[in-house]
């Protein structure tokens, strides 16, 4: 077994070098493609994640009714924590949701003497998901001592339609371009086996089985994929590092945050690696496949 490991390994690697245009060609398509794959995927996590961001500061708002006492109306929390798809729950008192107006809206100190006793005890409550917000709403409705609930639902579906319009693309793209991938390698491959389609054939005649004829080819297609998806995760890096780069010195863009490369380089090294194995094995079986009928 060893021996022909050995064997198919290194005919795997000559027949490789063989046909140097065409394994070039293959590793350039494999890599163009994960490129492309990766680019998207990436660009579709960080927008995921910026979506992630933007949900946990859409908060909905619960009104305390103002006839309840302070203990009173801090006493509601256990039960607004108890309700389906509440994430956190946060007490603001009069005095608090005074400071924060004045703080946010008092530029020229104009409600400096702002009485906290117009204001309301309130919750700010963030959710679990942002499709539980109208749930949640309703359910607020019903607790007893919460006189009104605010809800942006209309920012809350935004952020569910942008983020299933990503995925959606993200899945579609992908997919598309492993077998895109896969055909192109297929080819590739096919068109060095044509070379030697006389040679497969005398090997049959004489006995060979098909595994013995296949490894080889498998081999150079594992090599192919593997060396395509090597130079595609160095070029990932520093094409995503440029970007994250970009994004951060841009003026327009400063509001969007891209997660590190060095945060997520293992997952995307081993996605890349496996997609590379994939693309290099299956097209190597699906090109040889024809040659073997004799």
């Amino acid at each position: 077994m060893k021996h022909n490991f050995s064997y198919f390994f290194k005919e795997g690697v000559r027949n490789m070098f063989s046909h140097g245009f065409m394994s070039f060609a293959a590793v350039g398509v494999t890599v163009a493609c994960l490129l492309i794959m990766g680019t998207f995927s990436l660009v579709a996590f960080d927008l995921n994640e910026n979506l992630k961001d933007l949900q946990r500061e859409n908060a909905v708002l619960a009104f305390v009714d103002e006839n309840l006492t302070d203990a009173e109306a801090r006493g509601l929390q256990p039960k607004l924590e108890g309700l389906p798809g509440v994430a956190d729950c946060t007490f603001v008192s009069r005095d608090e949701a005074r400071d924060n107006y004045v703080e946010k809206y008092d530029e020229n100190d104009l409600y400096e003497d702002l009485e906290a006793e117009i204001f309301r005890h309130r919750y700010v409550i963030h959710m679990t998901d942002l499709t539980v917000m109208d749930d949640l709403r309703a359910d607020l409705e019903q607790v007893e001592g919460i006189v009104k609930v605010r809800a942006d639902e209309a920012i809350s579906n935004g952020f569910i339609t942008m983020r299933n319009i990503a995925g959606v693309i993200s899945v579609a793209l992908i997919a598309v371009l492993l077998i895109v991938s896969i055909f192109i390698m297929s080819n590739t491959i096919k068109l060095t086996t044509f070379d030697r389609r006389d040679e497969i054939a005398i090997m049959k005649m004489v006995g060979a089985t098909d595994s013995f004829i296949q490894w080889p080819f498998v081999y150079e297609g594992l090599l192919l994929g593997i060396t395509g998806a090597v130079v595609a995760f160095g070029l990932q890096w520093l094409l995503y590092t440029g970007m994250v780069k970009g994004v951060m010195s841009s003026d327009t863009l400063q509001l969007l945050s891209m997660v590190p490369f060095a945060d997520i380089w293992l997952p995307v090294a081993l996605v890349f690696l496996a997609v590379g194995i994939l693309v290099g094995v299956g097209g190597s079986l699906t090109a040889i496949r024809k040659f073997l009928r004799v």
